[in-house]
């Protein structure tokens, strides 16, 4: 191998790592590109759901997520990223470009690239037992060394944001578009390639105390006697950024990829809420009320440990890497 150049095979095994990043109802917008001496991260505008995400903030977030994830693998198999961000101002759908550096891999990215393939987005009721204040600190620490700010949101502050998600689910559920895109893209059939099939769909009430979960189309996945389980305990840790940009967003979803990753090294349940920043109304409430006016929020993460006995979740389906991957053009 040259050590100045991953060669392909390294570079199709991280990108296909880097697919496995959670994005908005599992649209997966994203699409990459291998270069002479690079790796390219492209928006893919096709995928946009304009009910649900009319900013596009969700997506550029979801290719954040991604990007975070390609540096993890890149890491494990021997290579630094060397990230450009936004890097061609003509071309605003040009998310990254990726360099390489020839490097050691170290035991906490290895850790965190075998994470990847374990993570799954749980929207089931967690545990009675908070987690740990100690592993809640270090996904502020993660979220904080991508360059976004991280709170785990308590008191006050949580009631406020958790009238600001009832109040987006209602305003979302009055919209037919809105509903329209949630049957398109919740409850797929077997052998679909993207979208959030109903075996990882909860059966029953997405309602856990005072949390009220996005509706999605009938599910399958059977969750533990809640009596069990006891009082949902589980936490929100909000993510902001100092600006609302596709830079902050895309800063926003690595912090995002960071976070999940070292939440599920750690053992614990994780689940992305962005429903109450994709209203405007309610992202202001959160923003003033839950943050202070102080910082732009980008997206929540609920955070706990799954209930008791819990059944492994199956993993979400995704795109064939040829569908998302290309060779750049050479001049």
């Amino acid at each position: 191998m040259d050590r100045g150049q991953p060669d392909e095979n390294t570079l199709r095994a991280a990108v296909a790592l880097a697919c496995r990043a959670p994005s908005v109802h599992n649209s997966q917008p994203w699409r990459w590109e291998i270069g002479a001496h690079s790796l390219h991260l492209h928006a893919d505008r096709t995928r946009t759901l304009p009910a649900v995400d009319p900013t596009g903030a969700d997506l550029v977030i979801s290719c954040g997520a991604a990007l975070h994830h390609v540096r993890v693998g890149l890491a494990a198999l021997g290579w630094r990223a060397v990230v450009h961000r936004l890097p061609n101002p003509g071309r605003p759908d040009h998310l990254a470009a990726i360099e390489f550096q020839a490097r050691e891999p170290g035991e906490a990215l290895v850790a965190l690239s075998t994470a990847i393939p374990r993570r799954r987005t749980d929207r089931r009721a967690f545990s009675s037992w908070p987690p740990p204040d100690e592993v809640l600190e270090q996904l502020v620490v993660r979220a904080r060394n991508e360059g976004v700010e991280a709170q785990v949101v308590t008191g006050r502050a949580r009631d406020e944001l958790l009238i600001a998600i009832d109040r987006a689910a209602a305003t979302q559920e009055a919209d037919p578009g809105y509903r329209n895109e949630i049957r398109q893209w919740s409850g797929v059939y077997p052998g679909a390639s993207a979208g959030v099939p109903a075996a990882n769909i909860p059966a029953g009430s997405h309602q856990y105390g005072n949390l009220r979960m996005r509706e999605f189309a009938p599910g399958e996945l059977i969750q533990a006697d809640r009596r069990l389980l006891g009082e949902d305990a589980g936490a929100l840790l909000l993510l902001s950024t100092s600006s609302d940009d596709d830079l902050s967003r895309l800063r926003a979803g690595e912090a995002t990829s960071a976070v999940l990753l070292e939440a599920t090294s750690a053992g614990l349940a994780t689940c992305p809420l962005s429903q109450p920043l994709e209203v405007v109304e309610t992202k202001e409430l959160v923003r003033d009320r839950v943050l202070g006016g102080a910082t732009c929020p980008q997206l929540v993460i609920r955070v706990g440990w799954a209930g008791f006995n819990a059944d492994p979740l199956p993993a979400t389906p995704r795109r064939p890497l040829i569908d998302v991957l290309s060779h750049q053009e050479q001049p």
